[in-house]
C-alpha cells in the first residue's frame, strides 16, 4: 500500500469504516461488551446494536480512535506514513502532511504507537545478541564530566535473523539485565552474545545462562568479528534508532521513550511485512483506548 494507493482506495469515511469492520469483526460484528452477535441499525452514522445488552456502538468505540473528531481518511494516512517511514516520522511533519494543529497531529501519533505495543510477545531463542546504548543530549556546564550524564539507558535483544526487543531501563546493572534476559530469552537458547561490559556475567548467573552459552566480543580492544560471535546485528538497530532520535523525532522525553521503542520495534519486526499497514490497522482497532489526559499525566 503506497499513498496513491491509499487516496483512491479510501477517499472517504465510509470506505474507512468498511475496512475497519472487516479488521475487526472478521467473523461478523459482535459487541464489545458482552461479545454476543450484533445488528448494524440503519442509521446514517452506521451505528450497531446489541439486543443482549441494549448497547448501541460503532466499529471505532473502545478503540484507539475512540472520541475521535478527526476524519478516518487522516487517521489512514497517519498510519501509512506512521508505518512505513523507516525511520520514523515527526508530528510536525504529519501537522504539515494532513494539515492538523501541532497538538492533534501529536496526540495522533501517539495513539498509533500505543496501538503497536505487542503484548504477547514470543520468547527469543537460537542466536540472541544482547546490547546496551544511550540516548539523549550532551550533559553541558559545570558538574557533568561523566560521558553519560543525561541520558536514557535502552537494552537491546535481537534475536540472529529475527526479531527486536528495545527496552528503556533505569540502568544496566547486572540485575537489571538479568531481569530482561529472564523475560525475553528462551530456554532453547544456544549462543548470547554480549560486549565485554562487567555487568553481563553476573546477568548469565541470575538469569540460569550456562557459562557455555555466553559469548562475549571485547570491542576495547577493537575486535567486533570471531566467527559467528558478534553483536552487529543489534548494532545495526541501534544505529537506526538513533537516526531516527536525531534526523526525525529531535526532541523524545525520557516520559515517553518507551512509546518511540515500541513504534521502532514494531516497525523493525515487519519491515517485510508486505501488509505493514493492514496489520498496523488491525493493532488499531484491538488496542484500547488513550485519552490525552492519561497521556499527559
Amino acid at each position: 500500500m503506497n499513498l496513491a494507493d491509499l487516496i483512491t482506495q479510501f477517499s472517504t469515511d465510509e470506505r474507512c469504516r468498511e475496512l475497519l469492520r472487516r479488521l475487526r469483526w472478521p467473523a461478523g460484528v459482535e459487541c464489545p461488551r458482552c461479545k454476543q452477535a450484533s445488528i448494524e441499525l440503519e442509521t446514517e452514522k452506521e451505528l450497531f446494536y446489541c439486543k443482549d445488552c441494549d448497547y448501541q456502538f460503532s466499529v471505532t468505540a473502545g478503540t484507539i480512535f475512540n472520541d475521535s473528531h478527526l476524519p478516518l481518511t487522516k487517521w489512514f494516512m497517519s498510519a501509512l506514513l506512521l508505518c512505513e517511514a523507516k525511520k520514523g516520522i515527526s508530528a510536525c511533519q504529519i501537522q504539515r502532511t494532513i494539515g492538523v494543529s501541532y497538538k492533534t497531529a501529536w496526540y495522533l501519533c501517539h495513539r498509533i504507537r500505543a496501538s503497536m505495543v505487542q503484548v504477547d510477545k514470543p520468547m527469543l531463542d537460537g542466536t540472541v545478541e544482547m546490547d546496551e546504548t544511550y540516548v539523549g543530549g550532551k550533559a553541558l556546564g559545570r558538574g557533568h564530566s561523566a560521558m553519560y550524564d543525561n541520558k536514557e539507558v535502552v537494552i537491546g535483544l535481537r534475536k540472529r535473523g529475527g526479531d527486536l526487543r528495545l527496552f528503556h531501563v533505569k540502568n544496566n546493572t547486572s540485575k537489571t539485565l538479568a531481569k530482561y534476559i529472564k523475560e525475553n530469552v528462551s530456554e532453547d537458547l544456544e549462543m548470547i552474545v554480549t560486549d565485554e561490559w562487567r555487568g553481563y556475567p553476573k546477568a548469565m548467573i541470575r538469569a540460569g545462562v550456562h557459562k557455555r552459552q555466553h559469548k562475549t566480543i571485547n570491542h576495547k580492544s577493537k575486535v567486533y568479528v570471531v566467527g559467528d560471535v558478534h553483536t552487529n546485528t543489534i548494532e545495526n538497530a541501534f544505529s537506526l534508532l538513533k537516526r531516527g532520535m536525531m534526523g526525525t523525532w529531535h526532541h523524545v522525553s525520557a516520559k515517553h521513550l518507551s512509546a518511540y521503542l515500541e513504534e521502532m520495534e514494531f516497525r523493525f519486526n515487519r519491515r517485510k511485512n508486505s501488509d505493514l499497514f493492514l496489520d498496523t490497522l488491525r493493532h488499531m482497532t484491538t488496542a484500547s483506548a488513550l485519552t490525552f489526559e492519561k497521556l499527559t499525566a
